[in-house]
């Protein structure tokens, strides 16, 4: 039996079986396609922490280096720890393993909940820019250009930019509140040869599927731009 595992903390030490034997609600139902299913529940482990569990059965990728199909859940492991190395904020691994038996794969990957972190679009529908004002939008604007700087720096392009995928936390009030920004579901996350392919790739993504104002995506270019340490010729405009 193949095994390939990562755990972190006291409860991460806990076996594939004692994990994958937490139930909890489904925040993203089984879904079936790369040969196998995939899906999200929301559990609790026995400190009382809100978890969030992927599960996986037979859900594999298929790569040069693994021409025989690995499971998504250590792809996404790999890319939750390289972002963490680059200074990105993503969600914190608790336990990460996956199993190859007779039946086949199964994987798991648990983390710990962003609290107090919600997407970035619902953060506008509920009036956050017009609750905390326009200076803290633009320090938001910025920290989400560093968060997805770092990870192009490294050369991380995260597959699936979308705007829903981005998270964003506001501490604080009045002038001494501050926002924070996360980065959610790398699943699609990997590593490329060069910094710009992974720029490119994810700011022209991020750009047809966001929605902001024109004045506001030329600021976080901008922003970005100026993270990165160099200019990207090519990024949409």
């Amino acid at each position: 039996m193949k095994t390939d595992a990562y755990s972190a903390g006291i409860s991460g030490n806990a076996s594939l079986d004692a994990w994958w034997q937490l139930q909890g609600e489904w925040v993203e139902a089984p879904n079936t396609r790369r040969g196998g299913a995939s899906g999200v529940q929301r559990i609790h482990d026995q400190q009382g922490r809100l978890l969030y569990a992927k599960r996986q059965v037979g859900h594999l990728y298929r790569s040069l280096r693994h021409p025989f199909g690995r499971p998504t859940v250590l792809r996404e492991r790999d890319a939750l720890l390289g972002a963490r190395q680059a200074g990105v904020r993503v969600p914190e691994i608790v336990h990460c393993s996956a199993e190859q038996g007779p039946q086949g794969w199964r994987g798991l990957l648990v983390t710990a909940a962003l609290e107090g972190f919600q997407p970035i679009d619902e953060w506008y529908a509920s009036g956050g820019r017009e609750r905390h004002g326009e200076d803290l939008h633009r320090q938001l604007l910025q920290q989400v250009a560093l968060n997805l700087a770092g990870l192009h720096r490294a050369r991380w392009q995260h597959g699936c930019l979308y705007a829903k995928h981005i998270f964003v936390r506001v501490k604080g009030a009045g002038e001494t509140a501050h926002a924070e920004v996360a980065l959610l579901d790398l699943e699609k996350c990997r590593r490329r040869l060069q910094r710009r392919q992974a720029a490119l790739h994810d700011m022209r993504q991020l750009k047809r599927h966001s929605s902001w104002r024109p004045a506001d995506w030329q600021q976080l270019l901008d922003a970005y731009q100026a993270a990165f340490g160099r200019v990207i010729r090519g990024l949409p405009a």
